[in-house]
């Protein structure tokens, strides 16, 4: 193991509904909840793998809030720094049984407390303390424009005490509906980043990068990970700071099935996973989170480009295996 890794990770957290049957509401009635959200996700992995971290975000101060936090603090996560103010939580719908299908989510986070968050409102200098690395994802600037403003202040801060920053770009197109799209955001942002996680996809859409509008489910895996490196090339030069670019490929093909694989990259090579694939999957939600994990893990604990990057990958496919948003306690 390396130097361990104290991590803060930032975001909002969720309740996540959904539907235990082919319609959300149906004549049952039956509707499942669990306690969500990308950042959440990871630090629910990184606690059950015991790495100190430490989860910070807004939430009112309520039961049903006290019940989300404590699940995660069940898990080992620090929930201390999280903020109590505000009068709702942030909730998502998922319109069909486990994400299974292509249903709809439909999310209602507006005027929660995480998304009236103001500049100034967090001590940031204060909140890292003590931590060495900070982790964040594209879902928070794409909230509203104060939101985007706290992620820089946060960044900045973070980079002045030294810690290692990781983003997660996930990209979400209902989300970003207050008159901005990523690309004037995000790269401002990114610029502060060491650990740059998502797909070519997305760093297309959020970071200007270019890729091939010709590549689909068809093509090779050898071709994805020849168009990954050279995507990864474009970002090392566009954004200097970033040490390691991580991305995954995942493939739906029918509701029970995925296929998945990642691809990392450093000043030292490229790397590609394995191929892994099935037709069993329980609840895709929260895959990537459960990816963005490993990634976080293997790079503290190995410097073996290789490991770090199946490390990711088991994670990221394991959770296709678990039912909610979490992933699995297992390393």
């Amino acid at each position: 193991m390396l130097n361990q890794e104290n991590i803060l990770v930032f975001g909002e957290l969720l309740l996540r509904f959904s539907s235990t049957e082919d319609q959300f509401i149906s004549k049952n009635h039956t509707v499942s909840l669990f306690p969500g959200g990308s950042e959440a996700n990871v630090s629910a992995s990184l606690g059950q793998w015991g790495i100190p971290c430490a989860y910070v975000s807004c939430v009112p101060e309520n039961a049903l809030a006290a019940n989300a936090l404590q699940s995660l603090a069940d898990l080992g996560v620090n929930t201390n720094k999280t903020l109590l103010q505000g009068s709702r939580m942030g909730l998502y719908f998922l319109l069909s049984a486990n994400g299974l299908t292509s249903g709809e989510v439909v999310y209602d986070r507006k005027y929660s407390s995480f998304s009236t968050l103001l500049p100034g409102v967090i001590n940031w200098d204060e909140v890292l303390e003590g931590h060495t690395w900070f982790h964040w994802t594209a879902l928070t600037p794409a909230l509203n424009e104060n939101m985007a403003a706290v992620c820089k202040e946060a960044l900045q801060a973070a980079r002045k005490k030294g810690l290692k920053i990781s983003v997660d770009l996930n990209y979400r197109s209902r989300l970003w509906d207050y008159g901005k799209q990523p690309i004037a955001v995000m790269p401002e942002l990114v610029q502060y980043c060491d650990v740059i996680m998502g797909n070519i996809w997305a760093v297309n859409k959020m970071l200007g990068i270019p890729v091939d509008e010709n590549l689909n489910r068809q093509t090779t895996v050898d071709t994805y990970t020849v168009h990954a490196s050279a995507s990864a090339k474009a970002v090392f030069a566009a954004f200097p700071q970033c040490k390691h670019i991580a991305y995954t490929f995942r493939f739906m093909d029918n509701p029970r099935h995925n296929l998945f694989y990642g691809t990392y990259h450093n000043a030292e090579g490229d790397y590609r996973s394995a191929v892994l694939e099935t037709n069993e999957v329980v609840d895709r939600i929260g895959s990537g989170d459960a990816f963005m994990a490993g990634l976080i893990y293997g790079l503290t604990s190995s410097t073996n480009g290789q490991e770090i990057i199946d490390k990711a990958t088991s994670s990221g496919y394991r959770k296709l295996f678990v039912k909610g948003d979490f992933g699995d306690g297992a390393i």
